[in-house]
């Protein structure tokens, strides 16, 4: 087949900020000889209707299916320049890169602008618009959703009021979850001050009178296996198995609390000493009573982040159990009006409106509030108890004696298999005998990053059985930009399986998974991409017939988008893929490659970048940027006009997982004096967009290295470095302190040959 020969236009904002700063003349020289458009052309405001429509008539006139515009990022206009799905268009950030940050008529900032068109320009050499995906078979439709409780319900109910069918799974032989245990809740409108009545079973009547919703009670996720689209969930009922085709999957499968029998501290095992979910109960049978005598209490004491907030139990703040606490003490009040109430906390958390709620708490004279850290829990010989405080904020210990004690116990994910749980009914460590374990991998090896599961979505995913976890065992996501996403595609988490939150919060995320599950169903049956690259219509191609079966790509997909044959040969699952690239960035043999992201694509920009002679000290810096964190960064800082070296060119690249090896050889054969690889933050509380492309950009770092020590080239040549998006300032300060390294470490000794 004849290579397609492209008709590149090139087109450039000139207004007298741009003209003013370089050399329109010489930049249309570039533009029509080297980068060999068959169209240059300038506007005043090209990023414009008026604009947009110059070129559109251009297109039509000169068949031109390439369009460089040279003006702002796309981030500014990212509505613009949309011709139809033949024609590509790169927008230049000209201004950010160039005319903002450097100095007018300057030769640097000149030779500056004439590389970023010669870049792009051959950028457009190398890349065609990417084509959808097409599928095999039919794409279902159908959400699954796992976990009946609050979360579960409203999941199921807005999917299926977006018209779309939903199979509801809950383990238990009722739906509900914990919620169905609560006669009341906290309050949901002015004044907030008062509990309201639990309208649980309001919501179970309309999901069972739902006709595009399906029940399965008593009933587990045995086995899922394939993609989005077209998962195989198998739905086991006692001994019947039920296959069915799922388009997109939500977990809602809740909490437990935390285990209780770890606070003997506290005083957990006393009689009189009961956890919050206990006390629910009581309060459920209208049974409020000791349990060692069954007599009303006189008084009862709480003590607030009982194992919450504690490194030795749960770190993190369950979020609801200051609010669970007023709760029950003014349920408490309400039955027997002349019982005191002590409340011990660390901080009382009761946020927005819920401050109202506190505040009557705080206006009832029974009420004792006091911050203080718990010391000793001792019983009495009537079965009362005394619980000594320190650190008070009357500045002394103190003493409080009570009948009953209730320790506001945190919440732990169902999807955390460590013994912290307790099992709600008894009271006591989940211990029942676990079902010998299916081989969800069909016998193949898992992959060597693959990570122990709860077991509740059975996925046959070579990284594990179930989401991977956070390091308290939360679903991994990227909880502060895209909170429902987790490293499985079109695979979402909701409610307190997620986080700690209570019924009203429960509500508003389910709302946002359920949008989230109909998304994904839809933008993946025009062959789009899910977050962070939304509507990415590209998709690797594998250039199968060179590759050695080293698994790198298998390996260090974040997604799971790469199963294997028999012979350890990568077998892309189409619709897992997130488009991160990072798969293109494992390979050595450069067999992977986007139509419209490339390893050709990267030389090709490389080899655009004119390096002038060691004796014009004018060295050449390479930044790879990541397109979500650090290039923005540096954009923002562009925003302020602060100034960096102009010594630097950057390449935009999906993440940084995803530059090659061979750019950086490719760099420094082509005279390039230092090499930057700036991306995303990534540790425990990471920020990759693709959860760990950064992290594999370090790790990598060592076969450059190595490469480095075969040319006898100096380490600093190629850094790795992160930067967050909200830091712009740290954006500049790396180039700086960069380009200071490279003055003084001197010229690359390849830049002559």
């Amino acid at each position: 087949m004849a290579k397609h020969e492209i008709k590149l236009g090139i087109y450039c904002s000139a207004d007298e900020e741009i003209t003013s700063a370089l050399d329109m003349e010489a930049l249309e020289k570039v533009a029509l000889g080297e980068s060999k458009a068959i169209v240059w052309k300038t506007h005043k405001k090209i990023t414009s209707p008026e604009g947009e429509a110059l070129i559109k008539k251009d297109i039509e006139e000169h068949g031109l299916d390439r369009i460089v515009v040279l003006d702002r990022s796309q981030r500014a206009n990212p509505d613009m320049f949309n011709f139809g799905d033949n024609i590509f268009v790169e927008q230049v950030p000209f201004r950010e890169l160039v005319v903002w940050t450097h100095e007018p008529n300057d030769e640097d900032t000149q030779m500056l602008a004439e590389d970023y068109l010669r870049m792009f320009a051959a950028k457009m050499g190398s890349v065609k618009p990417a084509e959808a995906a097409e599928y095999e078979g039919d794409m279902s439709r159908k959400i699954l959703v796992i976990g009946g409780g609050v979360s579960g319900l409203r999941t199921a109910l807005q999917s299926a009021k977006c018209g779309f069918e939903v199979e509801l799974v809950e383990k238990e032989d009722h739906l509900g979850g914990h919620a169905a245990r609560w006669k009341t809740t906290f309050p949901t409108k002015e004044p907030y001050t008062k509990i309201v009545d639990n309208n649980i079973d309001e919501l179970i009547g309309e999901v069972d009178a739902h006709d595009k919703i399906n029940v399965h009670l008593s009933t587990k996720v045995k086995r899922i296996s394939g993609a989005p689209g077209f998962f195989q969930a198998t739905l086991k009922n006692g001994t019947v198995a039920e296959p069915i085709q799922i388009g997109s999957i939500v977990q809602a499968t809740g909490w437990k609390p935390y285990n209780a029998k770890k606070l003997g501290h506290l005083g957990y095992g006393v009689k009189n000493v009961i956890t919050n979910i206990q006390m629910e109960d009581m309060i459920a049978k209208d049974a409020i009573v000791r349990p060692s005598d069954n007599k009303a209490p006189e008084s009862i004491a709480f003590i607030q982040c009982a194992g919450s907030r504690d490194k030795e139990h749960l770190p993190y703040c369950s979020a609801v159990c200051c609010r669970v606490s007023l709760k029950h003490a003014m349920l408490v009040r309400e039955k027997y009006p002349d019982t005191k109430i002590f409340v011990i906390y660390k901080d009382i958390r009761s946020p927005g409106q819920y401050e109202l709620f506190y505040q009557n708490a705080q206006n009832d004279p029974a009420f004792f509030f006091t911050k203080g850290e718990v010391a000793e829990v001792k019983e009495l010989a009537n079965g009362g108890l005394i619980i000594d405080v320190d650190e008070t904020l009357l500045g002394e210990a103190i003493s409080i004696e009570a009948d009953m004690l209730v320790l506001a116990t945190g919440m732990v994910p169902t999807t955390l298999v460590e013994d912290t749980v307790m099992d709600v009914g008894e009271e006591t460590p989940a211990d029942a005998p676990v079902e010998e374990e299916e081989d969800l991998n069909d016998g193949k090896k898992a992959s060597s990053s693959a990570e122990v599961g709860a077991r509740i979505l059975n996925l046959t995913y070579r990284q594990g059985s179930d989401l991977p976890t956070l390091k308290y065992g939360f679903p991994d996501s990227h909880f502060i930009c895209f909170p429902y996403e987790t490293r499985r595609t079109a695979i979402f988490a909701a409610g307190t399986v997620r986080a700690p939150m209570d019924i009203a919060q429960a509500t508003t995320d389910a709302n946002g998974a359920a949008l989230k599950a109909v998304q994904a169903i839809n933008m993946l049956d025009k062959g789009m991409g899910l977050h962070p690259r939304s509507r990415d219509l590209s998709f690797p191609d594998f250039f199968l017939q060179r590759c050695t079966q080293c698994k790198r790509c298998t390996e260090d997909c974040p997604f799971g988008a790469l199963d294997e044959d028999e012979k350890g040969t990568p077998k892309p699952n189409t619709t897992r893929c997130r488009r991160c690239g990072t798969c293109m960035g494992a390979c050595p043999e450069r067999i992977i490659n986007f139509d419209n992201f490339s390893v050709p694509m990267g030389n090709a920009m490389i080899k655009a970048i004119e390096v002038p002679e060691e004796l014009e000290e004018k060295p050449r810096i390479i930044a790879f940027m990541c397109e979500n964190d650090a290039l923005p960064a540096l954009e923002a800082a562009a925003a302020k006009r602060l100034k960096f070296n102009p010594w630097v060119r950057i390449i935009p690249v999906r993440c940084l997982g995803s530059v090659n090896l061979v750019w950086i050889t490719n760099c420094l054969d082509n005279g390039m004096d230092g090499i930057m690889m700036l991306g995303c933050k990534h540790g425990d509380d990471y920020q990759c967009h693709f959860v760990k492309g950064s992290e594999l950009a370090q790790y990598r770092m060592g076969n450059a290295q190595e490469k480095l020590q075969q040319m006898a080239l100096e380490e600093e040549r190629v850094i790795v470095d992160s930067i967050a998006i909200d830091e712009w300032e740290k954006a500049i300060k790396v180039i700086e302190d960069y380009s200071e390294v490279i003055e003084e470490i001197g010229a690359n000794p390849f830049k002559d040959f």
